[in-house]
């Protein structure tokens, strides 16, 4: 057996103290690193066209997130094959921070339903932050001669596959969350029309071109308000604050239903953490200003603020409730 000097340190209190110098050592990098971050411009990807939900939501807070974090939020809108351009272009970012994704739950969808041969979404990307949460929304045009919840379930009753419904893509989170409504309501059939995102969809809809067309509700309020469409239900488990007067479809044709959707920020796997700690502080920031908190409130959104760890445990679990309506109606990416 060896012993030590007197007075000198054990070899293990020799590592330990050598592991608190190199700790300490170290923080002011972290530090550092935490406040330098973002050094230039961010480029947030929104990867559907302009006038879609979470359009809105990246320009209803782009100036306060800006400000938070001291640079410029440059939006970019890459639509396409319901997210998954978009999403591809930012996992192919480097993954230093600079380069974000705004996407709802339909990219539980894209994983619930993947294309054969595409990189995983899962695995690509990484959640940061869960912004907000909202319902999904049920609109006609008010030529259709559809006025309530009512009229849409006996419709698809009496002429079964006959009844139109926009979607921002099949597989996209609306379809899949139009067939769980389905389900629910007794099996119903409709015919569901796949556009590139919930904004065509509006544009089709306003022109009067289908029957019916489901979108995140709050890109719908503004229609809904100078009644150039019809709500005639949300998806939610009460009704909407902003149009009380919206039923939800657990009220009557599905009893018990919800499905609500969320936005959140998702960044290239490998993004330091500190990069993404610092976007999460950011965006529970700004969901903490009165203004924001009303002007998300007004557009039909609920803040939320979740953390990435909530965040992917509901991103994991929306994917299982998706894979499971998918397999049940045979719905496949490229059907």
């Amino acid at each position: 057996m060896t012993f030590a000097p007197s007075g000198a340190p054990s070899g293990q209190l020799r590592r330990r103290l050598l592991l608190q110098t190199l700790a300490f050592a170290s923080a002011p990098a972290i530090a550092r690193a935490q406040s330098s971050y973002p050094e230039r411009p961010l480029r947030l990807v929104v990867p559907w066209p302009p006038g879609g939900a979470v359009d809105v939501l990246a320009r209803a807070v782009q100036q306060a997130l800006s400000a938070e974090l001291g640079q410029p939020l440059v939006i970019e809108n890459i639509g396409g094959a319901s997210g998954r351009v978009g999403g591809q272009a930012a996992a192919r970012a480097a993954a230093d921070g600079h380069t974000l994704l705004l996407a709802n739950d339909t990219f539980a969808a894209t994983e619930a339903v993947p294309v054969t041969g595409a990189p995983s979404v899962r695995q690509a990307l990484r959640p940061v932050s869960q912004i907000v949460t909202a319902e999904h929304g049920f609109f006609t045009h008010p030529r259709s001669g559809l006025k309530t919840i009512q009229d849409f379930a006996a419709a698809a009753r009496a002429r079964p596959g006959a009844l139109n419904v926009g979607v921002p893509g099949i597989g996209a989170s609306q379809h899949l969350t139009s067939e769980l409504l389905l389900r629910a309501a007794g099996g119903l059939r409709v015919e569901h029309v796949p556009y590139r995102g919930g904004g065509p969809v509006l544009q089709d809809l306003l022109a009067g071109n289908i029957d019916v067309g489901v979108v995140t509700f709050s890109a719908g309020v503004p229609h809904a308000r100078d009644r150039t469409l019809v709500p005639l239900f949300v998806t939610s488990a009460a009704r909407p604050a902003t149009l009380p007067e919206v039923p939800t479809a657990g009220e009557s044709i599905a009893p018990g239903f919800v499905q609500d959707t969320w936005i959140g920020l998702f960044a290239p796997t490998g993004t330091p953490s500190a990069a993404t700690e610092r976007l999460h502080q950011a965006v529970g920031a700004i969901l903490a200003q009165p203004e924001v908190r009303d002007r998300l409130a007004g557009l039909g959104f609920t803040p939320s603020g979740l953390g990435a760890r909530e965040f992917g445990a509901q991103f994991d679990s929306t994917i299982t409730t998706f894979a499971n309506i998918a397999r049940e109606r045979g719905i496949t990416a490229g059907s």
